[in-house]
């Protein structure tokens, strides 16, 4: 999908920096200093419009939460919507997910939720893939001892990708719907992408996978 570039993004993202973080690695290791308590942190990459965030956000106000997303023209929608709600507990980055590992320290997150990520289906893409070993190896690091993957998808042929690559890696698959909307989970909360697809009549896929024991 060819996006709509808003030439003022940038200019309103600076605009915020209390709800769009302009310095993330200098909260390395620190981010329960500037959420203020001791509550999980769970990031999102791939943030978008932030419907999923914002609304995480205001169901558990005892948890963290933290945003990623790439392009500015998309992340002001996520920043019009934190404006709006005010939550304390949810901040957004203007950042890649290959520079993870400048942003947590080691076992800093407790839960990263990828949804509805590009699925970049062309082989020669392969590394792009969010489930590709090269970025569960940046997850394996900030993740906690106990930390988790949770992902959603209407793609089956990444969905299935994703199950290989996280297995192959060492993740333990802790769960998988093979059609979220007519399992039995309970308090799932849709992303944009999610009600668009469901309305279409797409299957959505779903899994947690639960990191691996910390290497020596």
């Amino acid at each position: 999908m060819r996006l709509r570039n808003k030439p003022w993004a940038k200019d309103k993202i600076a605009a915020y920096p209390q709800h769009v973080i302009p310095d993330p690695e200098a909260q390395r290791g620190r981010w329960h200093e500037l959420f203020g308590n001791d509550g999980p942190i769970h990031v999102e990459i791939g943030t978008g419009k932030g419907k999923f965030l914002t609304e995480m956000g205001r169901l558990h106000p005892d948890m963290n939460f933290i945003g990623i997303e790439l392009y500015p023209s998309v992340l002001v929608s996520a920043l019009d919507k934190l404006i709006e709600s005010g939550l304390p507990n949810v901040k957004l980055l203007n950042a890649n997910a290959k520079d993870l590992t400048a942003f947590f320290a080691e076992g800093e997150v407790a839960r990263i939720y990828l949804n509805f990520s590009d699925p970049w289906p062309k082989k020669r893409h392969e590394k792009r893939r969010l489930t590709h070993r090269g970025f569960l190896s940046l997850y394996e690091r900030v993740l906690a001892e106990d930390g988790d993957i949770h992902l959603k998808t209407d793609n089956q042929s990444f969905f299935e990708y994703s199950l290989v690559s996280l297995s192959q890696y060492g993740f333990v698959l802790a769960a998988v719907q093979l059609d979220l909307h007519r399992s039995d989970v309970v308090g799932n909360v849709m992303t944009e992408y999610e009600e668009k697809f469901s309305l279409k009549g797409n299957r959505i896929y779903r899994c947690e996978a639960v990191r691996p024991p910390r290497r020596p």
